[in-house]
């Protein structure tokens, strides 16, 4: 959650890339076209706004690279002026994600570049969002959904919860989506699977292995599968709410099929400039957007930390942190304050729903760990039944308040109430001590196994796995001397 922003919901992290196979889906365009004056229009004007809500462009050389290899790739598509009109961004985000929007804007996040192996596979997913920007696939979409214009959407989701359509659970999630972020959502299983053969193409014309389309998606699908077993989820696919794209883990024979159909396999994959090149990149969470550790979360610029309750996962995002579980949901963030703690609550909840009025019983002040507080409960009725919702908020300063959203099935309000009597300031000496993981790039000498190298991982469970996700490596596949592979270390 980098420097929380006022009025601001979640960014879901863990969000899924999905490199879709072709299966069809009609004629490919040959994107010949020039990007028009208006669609560059349109993509600088919501440019700033994804750079802000997604955690920054990145600078120096990791995002130099990421630029080029996008830049060449997008060549592929035969787009008037390719190289000078597309811009390419590294994401200082700990979500695996990548997106575009009209006028050649290009995004992906340094989270999923730390995954790949390889050039090609970089070239790849940068090649799929480039097909989604020849297709026109953004303005299609946006014809058929008028209300869904570009950044149109944020204005609904920065009022807060939004109780209706599809069950008050879901509406938690779709409130924790930001504006920009409604922008990449949801294409069309036909545009996903025309980008991916845009895509495909564009690596077996510039000369990269066309499976890389395929390994990149396996690698995706394993790192969900991982993430799901370490936060203790029931399975490996993501909320709906969650995913920018369809579930990857059912495309992967499908990629590599379609890869080899043309006859390009065994093209370049440039894997060692490419580790080379990501050598250093930060690596999940940026200690100045906070850190989740298990089941804590620490903000050491913030200077605060709390612990989400037991059995339930945190994912950290660019304006909130949620936290989630199966009996309940959250989120944590903040909203315009004026030092008046009632007032604050009263405005989080009137702020909930178009739909139907909410308000809290009673608001009741307290203190919690010497931070003056205050909370109001409220009874709403969903499409799955009645439904609490919460908001207990915490005083910072005179001109700063954070607070809690909470939902739960009626009569199970006090399931967060050991997160909300966690929060607490922290010192100096704690914040201090909040260190980055980075990427480490190291050649495999003798003796090396995977078991002896995952013992450098910087986590304290599920090393070996960890570090196989990382390599994509199989269950079976070994390291041999001279490979060049990841590690996660600490930051200096």
């Amino acid at each position: 959650m980098s420097r929380i922003r006022l009025a601001a919901a979640t960014s879901v992290t863990a969000l899924s890339l999905g490199l879709s196979a072709c299966m069809g889906g009609g004629d490919i365009p040959s994107a010949s076209t020039p990007i028009t004056q208006s669609e560059a229009q349109m993509g600088a004007k919501a440019h700033p706004q994804l750079l802000d809500e997604f955690g920054g462009a990145m600078s120096g050389s990791h995002a130099q690279y990421v630029a080029q290899v996008g830049k060449n790739i997008a060549v592929q598509s035969g787009l008037g002026n390719a190289r000078e009109s597309f811009t390419v961004s590294l994401l200082n985000s700990p979500v695996n994600n990548a997106f575009a929007i009209p006028g050649g804007y290009i995004y992906t996040t340094r989270q999923l570049v730390a995954l790949m192996n390889n050039e090609a596979e970089l070239a790849g997913v940068l090649g799929h969002e480039v097909g989604h920007v020849a297709a026109r696939h953004s303005q299609r979409r946006q014809a058929a959904a008028q209300r869904n214009t570009l950044l149109g959407a944020a204005g609904a989701i920065l009022s807060g919860l939004l109780l209706g359509n599809s069950g008050l659970g879901q509406q938690l999630g779709q409130a924790a989506l930001q504006g920009s972020q409604l922008l990449t959502l949801k294409f069309s299983r036909s545009q996903e699977l025309e980008a991916d053969e845009l895509g495909i193409r564009y690596l077996n014309q510039a000369g990269y292995d066309p499976r890389a389309m395929g390994t990149v998606l396996r690698s995706l699908a394993l790192q969900n599968a991982l993430d799901a077993r370490v936060q203790g989820r029931d399975n490996a696919r993501l909320p709906e709410w969650a995913s920018t794209h369809p579930d990857p883990a059912s495309r992967v024979q499908t990629a590599l099929s379609k890869a080899q159909a043309t006859g390009g396999a065994g093209g370049i994959t440039n894997r060692d400039t490419f580790l080379s090149r990501i050598d250093g990149l930060t690596y999940g969470d940026d200690p100045s957007q906070g850190v989740v550790e298990g089941r804590q979360f620490i903000h050491p610029d913030l200077r605060l930390a709390f612990t989400a309750p037991q059995g339930f996962y945190m994912m950290n995002g660019t304006r909130a942190v949620s936290i989630n579980g199966q009996s309940g949901q959250a989120q944590f963030t903040l909203a315009p304050y004026n030092n008046n703690l009632d007032s604050y609550v009263a405005s989080v909840f009137a702020g909930l729903s178009k739909q139907q009025q909410v308000r809290p019983q009673s608001i009741q002040k307290t203190s919690v760990n010497g931070l003056p507080a205050a909370y109001g409960t409220a009874r709403v009725n969903s499409n799955s039944g009645q439904v609490d919702v919460t908001v207990f908020a915490y005083e910072f300063s005179n001109d700063r308040a954070y607070h809690f959203l909470a939902i739960t099935p009626a009569g199970r309000a006090s399931t967060f109430n050991q997160m909300f009597s966690s929060m607490r300031r922290i010192d100096a000496r704690t914040a201090a001590n909040v260190i980055p993981r980075v990427i480490d790039v190291v050649t495999v000498q003798s003796g090396d196994t995977v078991k002896s190298l995952a013992r450098r991982m910087a986590y304290s469970d599920s090393q070996v796995e960890r570090f196989r996700v990382l390599n994509g490596l199989t269950s079976n596949e070994n390291v041999r001397p001279g490979q060049k592979i990841k590690i996660v270390v600490r930051g200096r």
